[in-house]
């Protein structure tokens, strides 16, 4: 018998199914992905995964790979190049400044607070 425990209610995984990566797995997901973001995504996901291992909670699992499927979503339906220069035309539009095309996604991604 088990006791003390709660149901949590947690994202449905499948609720999107219908909408491109709406069901994808992390691996799906972490393939669409730009490299610069593909690493990013390794290290939430590890992240994420150790703090679901002590919790038993996937709420916060599941909410980042419904934000991570938008990304995978917005950088497969433009292309890795537009999906870099979504980056780079927001900085320019928030900082007033050119933002060079050969400059670090990284960087780019600081300049927004990101």
């Amino acid at each position: 018998m088990v006791s003390g425990m709660t149901a949590q209610s947690s994202p449905d995984p499948r609720r999107h199914a219908g909408t491109p990566f709406g069901g994808a797995s992390p691996a799906e997901i972490r393939a669409a992905l730009i490299p610069e973001e593909a690493a990013e995504f390794d290290q939430q996901w590890r992240a994420v995964m150790a703090r679901a291992t002590e919790t038993l909670d996937l709420s916060e699992v599941l909410e980042t790979l419904e934000s991570w499927r938008r990304v995978a979503r917005l950088t497969t339906a433009r292309g890795t190049e537009a999906h870099r220069g979504m980056y780079r035309r927001a900085a320019e539009r928030l900082t007033g400044a050119d933002v060079p095309a050969d400059e670090p996604l990284r960087r780019t991604k600081a300049r927004l607070g990101l």
